[in-house]
């Protein structure tokens, strides 16, 4: 071989070995350090795309993207949205990621039993949005109202289904929240209610004795006997005197230390059930489904007193002398230390 091949030889293994780094080169990850944001408007072509990438330091090269899209053949796969880039990433791996649709989506989960206040300060404390913007769409003037909801209304209290979700970034807000919530009960609990050939109680009410129930069970297996003993006393026109209203009417809480007084649970407002009779005037709190089940179809039950224990179960009584009966069972076991201080229904 002449010294000619031997340079075109060497001229190959150069090219072969510059192409080779090059490849590389491209698609190890650049040097970030930290995860970054980048936004892919939707109608971006494949260049686009890749350009946008690489101004934001997600990728090294527009075309080298180019290229590995058109080779793979994802170019018609791509997906608009919101990606969070993670360092030591690939221009491979970003490509598979934007092909897949793997945008930055934020989670958050709704407890059973929670108020709107406190769906505001979970939000708020999240950082999605300020506490003010959540209660300004669920209750007052500016609140919103899907066509289902029961009339005359004032709060969404009891109609935002509580469960786990995911919003993507670019939609993240207080009315995508409340509207996704407002949805799922719309899709989960609503059919139903409207499933019944002769619903016993209206849309609001049904709601509402599903939030009672929700706040009074902490045992799943007594959810329907809770719902059974408020039937009960709703029939027989007895005061619910469930707690829980009363707690919500004035924004306190009490405990096995510090149980209501006599004097709260006198304090006039139209959600004190132990002066009003019948439901409060709206839902408390937003009922899961078990919950909302059991006010649906409450158990048959002879009882129409039940007494919490403080540790999850209660003691249910037909009489009321039954009923002070187990409460001061309840309180000799507290004092005995075994037990806490009963509170009555």
């Amino acid at each position: 071989m002449g010294r000619r091949g031997t340079w075109w030889w060497v001229l190959l293994v150069l090219v072969v070995l510059a192409l080779g780094v090059g490849g590389f080169w491209v698609n190890s990850p650049p040097p970030i350090t930290k995860a970054m944001r980048v936004v892919l408007p939707t109608g971006s072509g494949s260049l686009r795309i890749g350009q946008i990438l690489a101004e934001a330091g997600a990728i090294r090269s527009a075309w080298a993207w180019l290229a590995l899209v058109w080779v793979r053949g994802w170019q018609n796969d791509l997906k608009a949205g919101t990606y969070e880039i993670l360092p030591g990433r690939s221009l491979i791996a970003v490509a598979d990621q934007v092909r897949r649709g793997e945008t930055l989506r934020f989670r958050y989960q709704i407890i059973e039993g929670w108020n709107l206040d406190q769906m505001a300060r979970y939000f708020e404390q999240l950082g999605y949005f300020r506490a003010q913007e959540f209660l300004s769409l669920t209750s007052g003037p500016g609140m919103i109202r899907p066509t289902w909801l029961p009339a005359g209304l004032d709060r969404l209290e009891g109609f935002l289904f509580p469960s786990t979700y995911e919003l993507p970034a670019e939609t993240l807000g207080a009315r995508a929240a409340v509207s996704q919530m407002l949805s799922t009960f719309e899709k989960t609990a609503l059919p139903l209610w409207r499933a019944q050939a002769k619903p016993a109680r209206p849309l609001k009410d049904w709601v509402a004795l599903a939030s009672l129930v929700e706040k009074e069970a902490a045992v799943g297996e007594e959810r329907a006997t809770i719902a059974g003993v408020f039937a009960n006393r709703l029939r027989l026109g007895m005061p619910l005197a469930s707690d829980p209203t009363v707690e919500y009417a004035f924004g306190i809480r009490q405990t096995a230390d510090t149980p209501l007084t006599y004097a709260q649970v006198r304090q006039p407002s139209p959600y004190n059930t132990y002066i009003n009779p019948g439901l409060p005037p709206t839902p408390i709190a937003s009922p899961g489904l078990a919950s909302l089940e059991a006010a649906l179809a409450p158990a048959a039950t002879p009882y129409l007193y039940f007494v919490a224990r403080y540790d999850g179960t209660h003691v249910f009584s037909r009489t009321e002398a039954e009923h002070e009966q187990a409460k001061r069972q309840i309180r000799a076991e507290r004092r005995a230390g075994t037990g806490s201080d009963p509170q009555p229904r």
